[in-house]
């Protein structure tokens, strides 16, 4: 495209942006104009690729107002050849002072769906063009009311009994099956949600729950009732068998607080957790495959 025009999104140009259909209406995410309200998105962070007066692609980089972190590719959409994508994204990446980590949001089970492919291949060609690597893909599930399995009788619950007893366990669980705003977090507040959740979660022990066999504790889950939507924030076994009513017992706590949806982030290669949230009655609503700067990749 000779005629290729890439630069930043100037203010009160917010309808250009809008200009462009979005490609894959499916995953559920913020509207640009619900994110400049909020103050995550900003004319500076989003750039546009016009030809002809016509916008072929646009990027969006949020950055939540007094994060710590750096903003990341939050929307991307083309409707060009790749390389037009990774044109306007080395442009973005030069005025920024180098690349930013893109999380590329997709519907459930995006790989099955031809239709889906054939969007979401271009944008994701375009962040590897232009330096990113991909590294993992994060799925988001929920659970709408489904009736929970029956306990088996083998666990019992009880809340924390304050912040030294979850900081204690959280120690010796080597690597938590469910951890939901992973990302945001460590962006927002610098904060690793897996070694330190109530940095991020806040000290109230009654977000937590213990799980017990025999008396000891076998896991535990840091619930949060009151963050976008209901979710279950961190999850982590001392006893994989425990997984699935430890599960049923967060999806309970929040729906006897009044949640009537709960969310929960796992990394795509956990078969095993993902088989776990569907028997609890969990639903897979998007999938978000993570790109970071090549020389984060290794």
């Amino acid at each position: 495209m000779t005629d290729l025009v890439v630069r930043p999104l100037v203010a009160g140009e917010e309808s250009l942006f809008d200009s462009m259909p979005d490609p894959l209406p499916q995953p559920r995410q913020f509207g640009y104009a619900e994110g400049l309200a909020g103050g995550g998105y900003r004319p500076e962070h989003t750039w546009v690729a016009l030809s002809g007066g016509r916008m072929v692609g646009r990027a969006a980089w949020c950055l939540p107002p007094g994060a710590v972190g750096e903003p990341w590719l939050e929307r991307f959409d083309l409707a060009a050849e790749p390389e037009v994508g990774a044109t306007l994204l080395r442009a973005a990446h030069r005025a920024f002072g180098g690349p930013r980590t893109y999380y590329a949001a997709l519907p459930a089970h995006w790989r099955r769906r031809p239709e889906v492919l054939a969007v979401a291949e271009a944008p994701m060609a375009a962040a590897r063009l232009a330096g990113l690597v991909e590294r993992g893909e994060r799925l988001r599930c929920s659970w709408t009311g489904t009736p929970l399995p029956t306990p088996s009788g083998r666990y019992t619950f009880r809340p924390a009994a304050g912040a030294a007893e979850v900081d204690a366990l959280v120690a010796r669980v080597a690597d938590p099956e469910v951890l939901t705003g992973r990302e945001v977090a460590h962006a927002v507040h610098g904060v690793d949600l897996a070694t330190d959740p109530l940095a991020w979660l806040g000290s109230s022990a009654q977000a937590w729950r213990i799980a017990l066999r025999a008396g000891e504790p076998v896991g535990l889950v840091g619930t949060a009732g009151d963050a976008c939507y209901p979710l279950i924030a961190y999850l982590g076994l001392l006893d994989e068998a425990a997984l699935g009513e430890l599960l049923a017992e967060a999806v309970r706590v929040l729906a006897d607080g009044g949640a009537h949806e709960v969310v929960a982030d796992v990394d795509a290669h956990r078969v095993r957790v993902v088989a776990e949230l569907e028997r609890t009655g969990f639903r897979q609503l998007r999938s978000r495959v993570v790109f970071v700067p090549e020389r984060c990749g290794t």
